[in-house]
This record gives C-alpha cells, structure tokens and sequence, in this order.
C-alpha cells in the first residue's frame, strides 16, 4: 500500500524542516505543494529551502516555473499525481508538504474540472478591474452566481477581498453562460494512495512572532532587491502576492520602506489566519505542537501504517 505523508499547517511554523526529517528517515522524496515556490524568480520572498535542504532529500516542484508561465492548480495537480505514480514505483513512502490549502486538497481528493476559457475574457476582466477596482469584481460576481456569492460571503468572507479569486469566478460565469457553481463538487477521485495527514501548530503569538523573524531574514538575505528586479513584471499574476505587493508600493513612491515591510509582516500574519482555517476544515489531521519531536511524529506515522 502506498502513503503519503502530507504536512499542513500556517507559514513559518516549521514544515520545510519536519518534511527533511521524515524524508531521510523514511528514504523517500519530498513534493512541494506551495504555490508561491513554484516560480523560479522568487526565491527569497517565498522562503524557498536553502540549497542544504534541497540537497537533504529529492524536492519536486520547486522553482520549476517561471512567473511568465501560465500554471493552474489543475495543472498542479495532474503534474503532482504522475510524479507520484513514478516515486511510488519505487518507494511506497512519499511526503508532500506545503502551506497552499488548494493545492492540498487537489492532489488529496482532486478538485473540479472547468471547461477552457478564451484568453479574451480575463483580458476584459482585468482591464475592466484596473478601471473600476475590486467593487466592481464583487458586483459581478453577486450578479453572475448570487447563490455562491452569498455562500462566499457568510463562509469565507475574506475571499470577496481576493481580486484573483474574483477575476477566476467572473471568468468562468462569463466564458461558459453558466453560474461558477454549477461546475463543482462533480467528481471523486479514489487515489492510489492513503494519506497520513500531518498537521504543525503554536499559539497564535508564536505563529506571528515567527513570522516577524522570518520577514526581517528575508530582508537580510535581500528581498529588497529581489522585489525591485521584478518590479517591470508586477501586474503578472504570481506577484500578486504578500512580500512583493508592498515593496512594488514602495518602489512606487507611495510609502516608505519601513512602512513596506511592517505591511509585509502584518498581510503575511493575517495569511497565516486564513491558512488556519483552511485546514482545519481538513479530515483525519493529527496535529501536533511545532515543538515536538521527530520522532514522536514517526512513531505516530509507523503506527498509522500498521493499522
């Protein structure tokens, strides 16, 4: 039988290392499912592993696109269940790891499949956004799908401040006739592996203290200077983003760098929240305290598989 070991759990609170730690245990490969790692021109914004790291275990889907590349989490999805298909013909141990909720449960129970949608639309869709701003993306969607859009706003009201979920449920409305709604929940998927989900946790003073430090690092290590070169390319997608919007308002002459990166710290905090409380709404997620033991966690993780 094949497992996959999956960590969860908010930014900054320690899974890049507890997956190393189970990955030479258990001799296996490691596949990242953090959408912000997956472009090779941010790096230090988004806390790729150090190459000590990388070279610890084999790493998948790590700076393996480029920001210029067009990359859906169904795309994830189908890249990540084949390269697991080849890891799992030689080791019936892998490990996925990650902070993107989405991409977690695409490969865990796939997600829903959406018809392709001309180019065309988004382009309307953004130039429309850039002129009349996030009210109107709310507007629309309250229009095209109210039943969804009313679900949205009770469930997950912080989505309604999300311009590039908006752009995505105005895109399907307008590219097929139908409401976005209408296309989910359609499918199961049996995967041909067992999941040993893995959560990391901390109060909540921990999380933000954390992640205050590891923002003032990623300055030391030259965010700054990361965020100016990619400054031509910040209407692009994968810059929308917490770490790089801040600094391209800095660089815009609209507040200063102290200001940038407190904001930075402030936005990366309020993304661990939502990360939260995304995954607990995860089944069968054994947490843990950040500070336990690897080998704790391992024998926890043995004993699931002899079950």
């Amino acid at each position: 039988m094949n497992y996959l070991i999956t960590i969860i759990g908010p930014t900054a609170i320690g899974k890049t290392s507890l997956s190393i730690a189970l990955a030479e245990y258990f001799n296996c490969s490691i596949i990242s499912c953090d959408s912000r790692q997956f472009f090779k021109e941010m790096r230090i914004g988004t806390a790729v592993p150090s190459q000590m790291e990388l070279a610890s275990a084999p790493h998948y889907f790590i700076q393996n696109k480029s920001i210029f590349d067009s990359y859906t989490v169904g795309d994830f999805e189908k890249d990540a269940i084949a390269q697991l298909d080849k890891l799992f013909s030689n080791n019936e141990i892998q490990i996925m790891v990650g902070g993107s909720g989405l991409y977690v449960d695409a490969v865990l129970e796939s997600i829903d499949e959406f018809p392709d949608i001309d180019k065309s639309v988004r382009e309307k869709i953004n130039t429309d956004f850039e002129e009349l701003g996030i009210i109107y993306l709310q507007q629309q969607f309250k229009n095209l799908d109210p039943e969804f859009y009313h679900k949205t706003a009770t469930e997950n009201p912080q989505t309604l401040q999300n311009p590039q979920r908006l752009k995505r449920f105005i895109e399907v409305c307008l590219g097929t006739g139908k409401p976005y709604s209408s296309f989910l929940n359609k499918k199961k998927v049996k995967r041909n592996f067992t999941p040993i989900i893995i959560g990391l946790e901390a109060p909540r003073e921990i999380i933000y203290q954390r992640i205050n430090q590891r923002v003032d690092l990623m300055v030391a290590e030259g965010l700054v200077k990361e965020a100016e070169s990619l400054l031509p390319f910040k209407q692009l997608n994968a810059l929308q983003t917490v770490g790089y919007r801040e600094l391209f308002d800095y660089f815009d002459g609209t507040v200063s760098l102290d200001y940038a990166i407190e904001e930075i710290k402030k936005n990366t905090r309020r993304f661990a929240k939502r990360q939260l409380t995304w995954f607990k709404r995860t089944e069968d997620v054994k947490w843990f305290d950040y500070q336990e033991s690897n080998s704790a966690i391992i024998d926890y993780i043995t004993e699931k598989m002899q079950q």
